[in-house]
Formats: C-alpha cells, sequence, structure tokens
C-alpha cells in the first residue's frame, strides 16, 4: 500500500501510526512469549532425560525424548489412570449439578426478581471467601456426615462453590432476552418450565457455554479442598501431581507428564466450542 502524504503534520501522524503499530506488535509478541514459555517448558520436560531437568546451561529442547514419564505416569506406580477418571467423575459431575441448579436459579433471579439485590449480593459474596477460610468446618463436617474420600463431597463442595459464579453469569445472559419471546411462548401454551428449556436455554448457548468452560476449568483444577478431603479413594490430577515432589527427591519428568494430561482436556474442550465462547463471553455486556 503507497501513503501519499502531502501535509507535514499528516506525515508525522503517519509517522506515529507506523511507531505504536510497531510497538504495539512487539509487546504482543513479547507477552505472548512470556506466557507460553512455561507451557513449552512443562511439555518438554515431560520428554527430557533425568539428567537433563536441571542441566547448565538449561536444555530447552530434549536431546533423545521419549514417551517414559507418561508410560510411568498412567502405569501402576503413577495413578494416573485413576487420577483421570476420578477427575472426570467428580468435574462432569460437579459442572452438570451446578449448571441445572444455577440455571434455574438465574432465571428466577432475572425474572421474578426474587429475594430483591439482597439475595443477589449475597449469592455473589460466597464466591470471594478463600478456600482456606472455610476448609476446616468444611473438614469437620464431612468427617462427621461420611463425606471425606468420597467423590460425591467433591461434587457437592464443588457445586456449592461453583454456583454464584454459574447463577450470575448466566443471570446477565438471560436479561438480555426479550421479554417478549418468552411472553409468546407462554401465549401459545407453554409453561415456565418449558419457556426455560425450549425457548430460554438455546438462545443462551453460548452464554451457557461460556459459563459451562469455566466451571469445568475451576473444577478441574481445584487442589486444596481436594488435597484436604481425599485420602485413597478418591485422587484428582492436581494432587497426583504435588506426589512426585518430596523432601527426597523431585520427580520432575513425570509431573510434567501428568500436568500436560490434566491440561489437554480443557484445551481440546476449548478448541471444540471455541466459537460459542467467544461469542459467550461478549453476552452480557453493556451496550450503549
Amino acid at each position: 500500500m503507497t501513503y501519499i502524504v502531502h501535509d507535514p503534520n499528516d506525515r508525522w501522524i503517519l509517522y506515529r501510526r507506523i511507531a505504536w503499530n510497531i510497538v504495539r506488535y512487539f509487546l504482543i509478541i513479547v507477552i505472548t512469549l512470556f506466557f507460553a514459555f512455561p507451557v513449552f517448558w512443562v511439555v518438554s520436560t515431560s520428554f527430557k532425560e533425568p539428567e537433563e531437568y536441571l542441566s547448565s546451561p538449561p536444555t530447552y529442547i530434549p536431546q533423545a525424548p521419549h514417551f517414559n514419564h507418561y508410560l510411568r505416569a498412567m502405569g501402576e506406580a503413577g495413578d494416573g489412570r485413576k487420577a483421570l477418571e476420578d477427575s472426570l467423575i467428580v468435574t462432569v459431575g460437579a459442572t452438570a449439578l451446578t449448571l441445572i441448579i444455577g440455571a434455574t436459579t438465574a432465571y428466577s433471579l432475572a425474572r421474578f426478581d426474587t429475594g430483591g439485590n439482597n439475595l443477589s449480593f449475597w449469592i455473589l459474596s460466597q464466591r470471594i471467601l478463600p478456600p482456606v477460610a472455610i476448609i476446616l468446618p468444611v473438614f469437620l463436617l464431612y468427617r462427621s456426615i461420611g463425606l471425606i474420600d468420597t467423590h460425591i463431597g467433591l461434587i457437592l463442595l464443588y457445586t456449592v462453590i461453583n454456583l454464584p459464579l454459574c447463577i450470575w453469569m448466566l443471570r446477565s445472559y438471560i436479561n438480555d432476552i426479550p421479554l417478549e419471546i418468552e411472553e409468546s411462548a407462554m401465549i401459545d401454551g407453554a409453561n415456565r418450565q418449558q419457556v426455560l428449556r425450549l425457548v430460554v436455554l438455546p438462545l443462551v448457548a453460548p452464554g451457557l457455554t461460556a459459563t459451562t468452560i469455566f466451571i469445568f476449568i475451576f473444577s478441574w483444577t481445584e487442589f486444596v479442598f481436594a488435597l484436604v478431603l481425599s485420602r485413597n479413594n478418591i485422587l484428582t490430577l492436581p494432587v497426583l501431581v504435588s506426589r512426585f515432589f518430596s523432601t527426597q527427591s523431585y520427580e520432575w519428568g513425570v509431573a510434567s507428564a501428568v500436568a500436560v494430561i490434566a491440561t489437554l482436556p480443557v484445551v481440546i474442550l476449548g478448541l471444540l466450542v471455541q466459537k460459542h465462547f467467544v461469542r459467550g463471553m461478549t453476552m452480557g455486556a453493556v451496550r450503549e
């Protein structure tokens, strides 16, 4: 493209614009490399020989890449298959239960203003509490009712933790739907349950997708509660990663392999629903 500049002021404006574009793309590249390097290092470490972990100078590319760490992680010694299975059960169960309860609650808050602003603020405030503030009461409660080291115990806890985020996100998406659409469906004979299931949820599908991904990620990566409330029967992937580090040894290769395995479902899920996720993130935004 050729720029024809007659006015000196226009020339300086053009130069500043070109300079700003150069700086902007440079910053984008630097920031991208900064955040991508840890991911690259973990993936690279999962294929390295033990002597390459802490070599000086650092070994960025494995000299003889192999899958031994993955085989050990997924084998009997690594408990990778059990951790993967338990993580899937807990995460899928918590995500499904959270969406069922959260969608109906969000619809009630959006359409009937249930509880007013006080109830809405109280729901949001529950997400502010840090896990360490409630871990001891939860542990004592679970011990008294026998939910420690069970799938249902973690599913119920993750549901309670993720409900505030789910309700608030879906509430903003539902508020974007014109009320006339629901009224037309009810005039045609649909009840409230049918309106929610057949009209509202399909219309907020992109927002529902974005909410699902957030809930899935939060449940999949949760560590503190899974560490305290699990013993022998339950083992999630974040807890498994921590078991490869002790005061006497650090199994960087196996831990990196487990980390890569734990990351793959989230990456695959994000790629599959990328279009709906991006659209869902723009729903519920304030529009002028």
